[in-house]
Parts: C-alpha cells; sequence; structure tokens
C-alpha cells in the first residue's frame, strides 16, 4: 500500500513540473479561474485537472497576409499582399480575450488591407507606400490592442496590377521619356544657337576677326587632305550685280559698273 502512494505521489510531482523559456509566460486556470502568470523558469501546477496551463510565446511573429483583390479610389482593381510583424504583450488578455490571437490577427489585417487601400489612388499606393504602410500599422494595432497584441511593422509587399493596366502605364512611362528628350535637345539647341550669335556678334565687332576665322579653317581644311577646297568669295564682290538685276526688275536705269583701276606698272 506504501509503495502505491509514493508511486502516485511521484506521478504527482513529475506532472506538476512545468518550465516556461525566457520567451514564454504560462497563463494558468485553477478550476476555471485565471491566476497569476507563470515563467519564466521552473513553476508547479496543480495536476490530475485542477489546474490548467497555457503557453504563450513573447517572441515577434511574422504574418503573411494573402493577396487581397482591392479596388483603389479611382477604380482600379489590383491584388496587394503584405506582411505583418506583432508580438503578445500582455498573455493573460491574449488567452481570456480572443479565442485564436494569430488567425483573429490575420482576418483583421486583411479587412483592413482591402478597406484602407480602397480609400487612396492608384498613384498614391505605388507613390507613398510608407506612409500608407504606417496608416495601416495604426489602424491594425487599434484594433489588436485589447487582446494584448502589438502591431509593430506593417509592409506591404507586392502590387499585382491587371495586364491591360500594366501596358497603358508602360506607354504612358515611354511617352513621359520621349518628352524630357524632346525638352533636353531643344534646350541644348536653343543654348547652341545662343552661342553661336554671341559668337557672330564678337567676330563682326573685331576688325580682322573674321579673316582669322576663314585662314583658321582652311588650315583645318587642309589638315584633312581633301583633293577638292571651294574658296568661298566675298559678298561684296557680287554686290555690283546684285544692284543691276534690281534695277532691271524694277525698270530703272541701270547703274555702270564701277571701273576697274588699271594697274600701273
Amino acid at each position: 500500500m506504501l509503495v502505491v502512494v509514493l508511486v502516485i505521489v511521484l506521478i504527482g510531482v513529475f506532472s506538476s513540473l512545468r518550465i516556461a523559456n525566457e520567451y514564454e509566460r504560462g497563463v494558468v486556470f485553477r478550476l476555471g479561474r485565471l491566476i497569476p502568470l507563470k515563467g519564466p523558469g521552473l513553476f508547479f501546477i496543480i495536476p490530475f485537472g485542477v489546474d490548467r496551463l497555457v503557453k504563450i510565446d513573447l517572441r515577434t511573429i511574422t504574418l503573411e497576409v494573402p493577396p487581397q483583390e482591392i479596388i483603389t479610389n479611382d477604380n482600379v482593381t489590383a491584388k496587394v499582399n503584405a506582411v505583418i510583424y506583432f508580438q503578445v504583450v500582455d498573455a493573460r488578455r491574449a488567452v481570456t480575450q480572443v479565442l485564436n490571437y494569430i488567425n483573429a490577427t490575420s482576418q483583421i489585417s486583411q479587412t483592413t488591407l482591402r478597406a484602407a487601400l480602397g480609400q487612396s489612388t492608384l498613384d498614391e499606393l505605388l507613390a507613398n507606400r510608407e506612409k500608407i504602410n504606417q496608416n495601416l500599422q495604426r489602424i491594425i494595432d487599434e484594433q489588436t490592442e485589447p487582446w494584448g497584441i502589438k502591431v509593430a511593422v506593417v509592409e506591404i509587399k507586392d502590387v499585382e496590377l491587371p495586364s491591360t493596366m500594366q501596358r497603358a502605364m508602360a506607354k504612358q512611362a515611354e511617352a513621359e521619356r520621349e518628352k524630357r528628350a524632346k525638352i533636353i535637345n531643344a534646350d541644348g539647341e536653343f543654348q547652341a544657337s545662343q552661342t553661336l550669335a554671341n559668337a557672330a556678334q564678337v567676330i563682326s565687332s573685331q576688325q580682322g576677326a573674321l579673316q582669322l576665322r576663314f585662314l583658321q579653317t582652311m588650315v583645318e581644311i587642309g589638315s584633312e587632305k581633301n583633293t577638292t577646297v571651294i574658296l568661298p568669295l566675298p559678298i561684296e564682290l557680287f554686290k555690283p550685280l546684285i544692284e543691276f538685276g534690281k534695277s532691271v526688275v524694277d525698270g530703272a536705269p541701270p547703274k555702270p559698273l564701277p571701273d576697274r583701276e588699271p594697274k600701273t606698272g
């Protein structure tokens, strides 16, 4: 009889021993009533159904939100998925306030994702992602706070657009690139014309500058080893002929061409 009692006592002692890791807490119900948390470390519970232990992990949990089909504020359909980082900050409420806090957090995240992103336009969703992430984190954290859950980070991972929308955006981007290229080209031509105009003004204001430029051009042509060289004549040589043609057209008596002075030996 003593042996039986001793065996029962040993079984009771070993079955009452529990160990909680540093990142765990033990929520204990004694005859259905909540008692103070246990852990970390070694602790005892009353066996044989008197105490019921629920261990809660306090580490950060990574939760993948499955792709959600949304309609943006400008009536664009897209699929968006996200990732959420949260942790239990109150183990007692995580057990007593919700049946399954991980599943509940997942469900509230999906509904919040659809509702919040539906209030944004597609451009805002693509350009202001950091601001949208912060807004999602705030909303989900407020809703999970009664469960003892702290949502630390919400990140939108991918935004999947319909193929027709992708092609339209690609055409728009190509048009923007062509527009910028034309603006840059026009600006370059404008600056080049200004430079040429300034150079022409400088050359015309300096005596001998035009002749010097002519000689430089001839040197450059000669360095290229061309077999044919066309020499431009000064426009002053053609002025009498131009005036003669104008007088014939107008019916006025032509002005006599200037005589060339005889060369003296």
